[in-house]
């Protein structure tokens, strides 16, 4: 088994989603392969921003709502044909319907506590791995959507929660065990406490994600797809000498992690490091 991740920018827009399919298919041909994918590019930020406006008794949340809801239906009409259309969109609108009244709340008692904030930047991901494995599905592939909150489970430290490895691996060797589809798309960035209340992994969390996945069903491969060659020996857009680092060990790539190499979410490593 493969564990794939592609993050905000390789799912930006129907045309880099598309790309995501070859490649998911070409995973897919010998073995299973896991998919991880983030918000489409910039949902994150639009759902904090709308969060942080609604608890401001700020109207104008509702603007940035109609935005995110604009940005997925075009996404999907693009990718899904007309006759198909009907049930994701109405999937959609369903589920940002449960996003509005969230901001709703926030917006009535002008406040956004860790927990509702949790609850509400998840909606990037579940958004974005419903409508890229429906694009699959009509694409042909064997492909089957699964939600990583009923897989990951950490404590309730909302906004950047501690993972439980030892019922999460549990989960994931049950799940992924057994499931016979050769291609399963998974949500980054979400898990769930012992409770079932949402929680997220920190911002950057789909890596993070992945490579928990990748450990828990001892993966052939965790590979983290992104829009730049890798990890360069410094910050490309400062230094012109910048080149990608061909080949790097764990603890090489952990360390610049840490310093500041955003290409890599800092935990990520540790899970695959054994």
């Amino acid at each position: 088994m493969k564990v794939l991740k592609f993050g905000g920018t390789s799912v930006a827009n129907a045309q880099n989603i598309e790309k995501v399919k070859n490649i998911a298919a070409k995973a897919s041909n010998t073995e299973k392969a896991v998919i991880v994918v983030s918000a489409f590019g910039g949902v994150t930020d639009m759902l904090v921003k709308a969060s942080l406006l609604a608890a401001a008794q700020d109207e104008t949340y509702k603007q940035v709502l109609e935005e995110i809801e604009a940005r997925h239906i075009n996404t999907a009409q693009e990718l899904i044909d007309i006759n198909n259309q009907s049930k994701v969109i109405s999937n959609i609108k369903r589920e940002l319907n449960v996003l509005e009244t969230l901001l709703e709340g926030a917006f009535l008692i002008g406040e956004i506590t860790p927990k509702l904030l949790d609850k509400i930047v998840g909606y990037g991901e579940l958004l974005s791995s419903f409508i890229i494995n429906e694009y699959f599905i009509k694409e042909g592939l064997e492909s089957v959507h699964k939600d990583s909150k009923t897989l990951i489970k950490t404590d309730d430290d909302f906004g950047k929660a501690t993972v439980d490895f030892k019922t999460t691996n549990e989960l994931c060797e049950n799940y992924f065990g057994t499931v016979t589809y050769q291609l399963i798309v998974v949500p980054g960035f979400v898990a769930s406490s012992s409770k079932g209340e949402s929680t997220t992994l920190g911002r950057g969390g789909s890596d993070y994600t992945a490579a928990i996945i990748a450990a828990a069903v001892q993966a052939d491969a965790l590979e983290i797809w992104t829009d730049v060659s890798g990890m360069y020996t410094a910050n490309p857009k400062l230094v012109k000498q910048a080149f990608a680092i061909p080949h790097i060990s764990y603890e090489e790539a952990m360390e610049l992690s840490h310093f500041g190499a955003k290409v890599l979410y800092p935990p990520t490593i540790q899970p695959v490091l054994s």
